[in-house]
């Protein structure tokens, strides 16, 4: 998996300062996506272990409230198993940091039938405190809504929507 840049104290994309992992490999094309550039599966660097290391050195700030995924599409096939990885690491290192995820596909999508759902989407969504999902439709656009860009997106908490078995979003 490559990813286009990590941003250490990233304020627009959560609750908090946080660190965000944007990875690489996208393939919903969203008209007038804010980042095309991680389109590409090969743009930016391989997530190694250095980069894996800079980002938890990142997180070790006590005022970083926790780390934001964010792309291109981290639920891309691609990109679900090393980022399952790294995240059951940094929940390990990181109990108190909560971890926001950013998806063009549903949540509905995510843990139905789509090329994002499957095991290890299920699993990499159980680590996850929060989900921006669906995908950014610019006749949506809406520059009042707080961290997402359209008002199809929904601010999900996956902790109480997997322990309700509905969707719980955020009030923010």
């Amino acid at each position: 998996m490559n990813y286009g840049e990590i941003k250490k104290t990233d304020i627009a994309n959560g609750v908090g300062v946080r660190v965000s992992l944007f990875v690489s490999g996208c393939r919903h094309h969203c008209q007038n996506c804010f980042n095309e550039d991680t389109w590409d599966f090969n743009f930016g660097k391989p997530f190694d272990e250095s980069a894996q290391k800079e980002v938890i050195d990142a997180l070790s700030k006590p005022f970083i409230a926790g780390l934001t995924l964010i792309g291109g599409e981290p639920f891309e096939a691609e990109n679900q198993k090393p980022l399952l990885d790294f995240v059951k690491k940094v929940r390990s290192i990181y109990e108190n940091k909560n971890i926001w995820c950013y998806s063009g596909f549903t949540f509905d999508e995510i843990m139905g039938k789509s090329r994002a759902s499957g095991p290890t989407a299920k699993e990499l969504i159980s680590y996850i405190d929060v989900l921006v999902d669906g995908r950014f439709v610019e006749n949506l656009k809406d520059i009042s809504l707080k961290f997402r860009g359209s008002s199809n997106q929904r601010i999900i908490d996956i902790k109480e929507t997997l322990k309700q078995g509905k969707i719980v979003e955020l009030k923010l």
